[in-house]
């Protein structure tokens, strides 16, 4: 997906001083609607906004309506009004996809942020492409969804123009990881699980490969079920293989059961994931002391930042009753990247919005660059994020701690 808390807003660099005429309407009044002479540009938002994952949806959608905020009260685009358009997937891919849809049926929707689920990403991914409506996701991980199913075998080949994210790949976190447990925390033999899906088997694969390639060794490999709660069998295999440490690849609910159950079969042993699992619901799902668990997450810690401050207090102030969580400062970057496409889309046509607005945004974003919340915002040739940040953090208390934090050099 993935996940972290991170960012902060810094300065926003944009393409340049805009000199646009006070009339906002789309070429020949031909789409978009009027707001106090103003055009409607709609940025949607598809992420979990019920369900499990619902702390990190409702993060995502709000970190979105902030930067629309932010845009309208700066007259970021004049001539233009954003708005933002959430819709709940409940991380269901067919959910996605019938979100999609109606996103891409409403021609003020410029560009939607999202979603939070590899998973889903597949099953939108064609919707968008189709429609020439651009999509940046501040969680996907699946390497996949930017170069293609090959990938792995070093045949990339993007799938889909009109697809890009803020957050970094599994490929980066993953490894990552594996060189954190085996060269920092000195782990030797790691029993690894996933919850089968998307994002999760990916991740453990590539954790599982560089692990190996490093000299260490996989005790074992098990799956569990998402939404199921039950993991004793799994729990008592990795006592048995005599492994020094779990990794998993899965979402928070399962993870921290996971580490729990394991602890309470006798092995003492810390369990490490990716962003996924960055999240305080796992450390409030054990019913046993939980530190020394690891999780990876993109970027750097958000207090660690000293841009963090105005993002913080600007989504404060916001009042907003759910935390930005692991999701919020890419979100929020995301939404940005969107509305600089749309700011340089306007500039180029004489301040107005364009008739062919999609397809220009999708050709503008490979040109987008600022300094946003999360550092350096810009996109390769993929639609991946140039931004190679990531941290680890440990569970000390009732807390995530972060204790490594680095660019990640292949």
């Amino acid at each position: 997906m993935r996940h972290r808390s991170l960012l902060i807003l810094t300065t926003m660099v944009t393409t340049g001083a805009l000199t646009l005429s006070a009339c906002g309407s789309r070429d020949d009044n031909k789409s978009g609607n009027e707001s106090g002479g103003k055009t409607t540009v709609v940025i949607g938002v598809d992420a979990p906004l019920t369900g499990s994952l619902s702390a990190l949806g409702q993060g995502i959608k709000n970190s979105v309506d902030l930067a629309v905020k932010t845009a309208n009260k700066n007259n970021e685009v004049p001539g233009v009004e954003f708005k933002i358009e959430a819709l709940d997937d409940q991380a269901v891919p067919a959910s996605g996809q019938a979100n999609a849809t109606k996103l891409v049926g409403n021609k003020d929707v410029l560009g939607v942020v999202g979603p939070l689920n590899s998973g889903v990403a597949q099953s939108m991914q064609g919707v968008f492409n189709t429609a020439n409506l651009t999509q940046v996701s501040p969680a996907n991980t699946n390497p996949a969804l930017t170069q293609g199913d090959n990938w792995g075998k070093g045949d990339k080949k993007r799938p889909f123009a009109t697809y890009f994210r803020t957050a970094t790949t599994d490929v980066i976190q993953g490894k990552f990881a594996a060189q954190y447990l085996y060269n920092d925390a000195k782990k030797r033999k790691v029993f690894v699980v996933d919850d089968k899906q998307t994002y999760g088997a990916g991740l453990a694969a590539i954790f599982s490969d560089e692990f190996k390639r490093l000299g260490g060794k996989i005790a074992g490999t098990d799956h569990v079920t998402v939404k199921e709660t039950d993991f004793s069998s799994t729990a008592d295999k990795v006592k048995a293989s005599g492994a020094d440490s779990v990794y998993f690849g899965g979402q928070y609910p399962e993870g921290g059961l996971l580490s729990d159950q394991v602890k309470k079969a006798g092995a003492k042993i810390p369990t490490m994931g990716g962003d996924g699992i960055y999240d305080p619901a796992f450390i409030k799902a054990s019913g046993v002391a939980n530190d020394g668990d690891l999780a990876t997450s993109v970027g750097y810690p958000v207090e660690k930042l000293p841009t963090a401050k105005k993002f913080i207090d600007d989504y404060k102030a916001g009042g907003y009753k759910d935390a930005y969580a692991a999701y919020g400062g890419y979100s929020y970057d995301a939404a940005w990247s969107i509305i600089q496409a749309v700011k340089a889309v306007v500039a180029a046509n004489d301040g107005k919005v364009p008739s062919d607005a999609r397809k220009k945004v999708v050709d503008a974003m490979s040109k987008i660059s600022f300094d946003g919340v999360t550092g350096k915002v810009s996109f390769d040739e993929f639609g991946d994020t140039t931004n190679k940040q990531l941290t680890v953090y440990a569970v000390k208390g009732a807390d995530w701690t972060d204790v490594k934090s680095a660019t990640f050099e292949d």
